[in-house]
């Protein structure tokens, strides 16, 4: 069985990447955005009609990068993709993927979306809400400027599709509450975290088919055989 990672392991396997064998924050990011995309594209096919608007949201670090890079996979897929991202940084790589998405026609929202009251009856025109707000490094508690985002994914009916963890959960210990986000789908990069046994959705995929076969090994990760050349693979 396919080894699900705590918390330490997995800032190990990072930092093994990028140490020991020389992988950049921007390339693994661009690999992990588009299996992201490719996952949701599996679950959710192209509709022929309009409703294929999909709300990615992004918070400030690594997650929110894989985010932005799933944006414009989709975008390319024939999606249409708005990206909330409250909290822009003038870290350079950040700088450029959300350049590139712009200049992509995605449409980019600020702060002021979550805070419109009016925001949950507008939610209703997507069609799915990608959650790449925090990842496997997340310590609560939740900065106030994403408090009202996650409220409402916490409480929308709207399929949420998480990047790597569900945001706000424990990366080892899973959901903290009762009414922490529920995601319909869920996408766990290089291997699975230890929370995402708690994961009670209906899709649950591997992205991430990049992994050295030394470092698999060094970790006893035992990764499944990804399907001919997928870059995804269902758990």
């Amino acid at each position: 069985m396919v080894k699900y990672l705590n918390q330490s392991e997995a800032i190990n396997i990072d930092k093994d990447l990028f140490e020991k064998y020389k992988f950049s924050v921007d390339q693994l990011m661009e690999l992990a955005g588009q299996s992201c995309a490719i996952a949701i594209a599996k679950s959710y096919p192209l509709l022929d009609n309009s409703a294929n608007r999909i709300l990615v949201c992004c918070g400030p670090g690594n997650n929110g990068g894989d985010g932005l890079v799933c944006a414009r996979h989709l975008k390319h897929f024939g999606y249409s993709p708005d990206i909330y991202y409250p909290k822009e940084t003038n870290n350079q790589l950040y700088i450029n993927l959300l350049h590139q998405c712009r200049e992509n026609d995605i449409t980019i929202l600020g702060n002021e979306f979550a805070k419109n009251k009016h925001v949950v009856g507008s939610l209703n025109e997507y069609r799915i809400i990608v959650d790449a707000l925090f990842g496997f490094s997340f310590k609560p508690p939740v900065r106030d400027i994403f408090v009202p985002i996650m409220e409402i994914l916490k409480s929308t009916s709207i399929p949420i599709c998480s990047i790597d963890i569900p945001s706000g959960w424990d990366v080892e210990n899973g959901p903290s509450e009762k009414d922490d986000i529920c995601p319909e789908m869920l996408i766990s990069l290089t291997a699975p975290k230890m929370c995402a046994h708690k994961f009670k959705g209906k899709f649950h995929y591997l992205g991430g088919r990049f992994v050295p076969r030394k470092l698999e090994l060094a970790y006893n990760l035992n990764l499944p055989t990804y399907p001919e050349t997928d870059l995804i693979v269902s758990l």
